[in-house]
């Protein structure tokens, strides 16, 4: 053996093993709080809204009237990418916020 090297004795190894079976319990509950956390994306003052969830499932998409009477469809179509894109990104921040302290920066 190895100078300076000692084995584990006794149940040193189970610690570990409950240390990383309480971890991804933590983790798994934190994912379940994140999934119902909803954070929302909006363009062109608001006239398009996006819901998202903390595990980035789109929940509603709302497109106010008046924008479907005054706009072309181009237009449309970029203010709901757009609200989507930042949905999503707001989605992957709340996870990181949440999820990081238990991952150390490990990525998920």
């Amino acid at each position: 053996m190895a100078k300076g090297f000692s084995r584990p004795t006794g149940g040193a190894g189970g610690g570990m093993m409950q240390q990383i079976q309480r971890l991804q319990q933590q983790l798994e509950e934190a994912q379940a709080k994140l999934a119902e956390e909803t954070v929302v994306g909006t363009t062109g003052g608001g006239a398009v809204k996006v819901v998202m969830s903390g595990d980035q499932k789109c929940r509603s998409v709302e497109i106010s009237s008046e924008l479907l009477r005054e706009s072309d469809l181009e237009m449309l179509q970029d203010l709901i990418l757009s609200a989507v894109n930042l949905a999503l990104e707001k989605s992957r921040a709340l996870a990181s916020e949440r999820l990081g302290p238990l991952t150390g920066g490990l990525p998920f």
